[in-house]
């Protein structure tokens, strides 16, 4: 069963969002499995200190995107298979690389400056 015990709250983003984040980015990395089961809304309310109200917002979104199944009575489980799992990762890869370039472009770097930051850090990441 999923945890979320690796997520930790940050500020200026809502946490309904962050959650919803967080089990896209597990999908997208393959390390949350399409079957998997997602803890109570209750559970995962209490162990992160939010309204359940808020976690129940962010499985309510990632059912209608159709990444998650829930049945009354019943675990909610994730549903991605490998179609799903590229499309996700393929959306927040956008997205994270749309930040980051309207960022750089804010702060007025170029853009052989910013794919020469980017093959740096790449390069740094390799080799820890």
């Amino acid at each position: 069963m999923l945890t979320f015990d690796a997520l930790s709250l940050e500020d200026g983003s809502p946490i309904y969002l962050q959650i919803l984040r967080y089990v896209k980015q597990g999908i997208a990395g393959g390390t949350i499995a399409h079957g998997e089961e997602l803890p109570s809304r209750r559970v995962v309310s209490a162990l992160l200190g939010v309204n359940p109200n808020t976690v129940q917002k962010a499985y309510r979104l990632l059912e209608e995107e159709g990444l998650v199944e829930s049945h009354t009575g019943a675990k909610s489980r994730v549903v991605a298979d490998e179609a799903a799992r590229r499309k996700v990762r393929a959306q927040l890869l956008r997205s994270d690389a749309q930040a980051m370039i309207s960022a750089m472009k804010q702060m007025g770097v170029a853009r052989e400056e910013a794919l020469a930051l980017l093959d740096a850090l790449w390069e740094e990441g390799e080799s820890q």
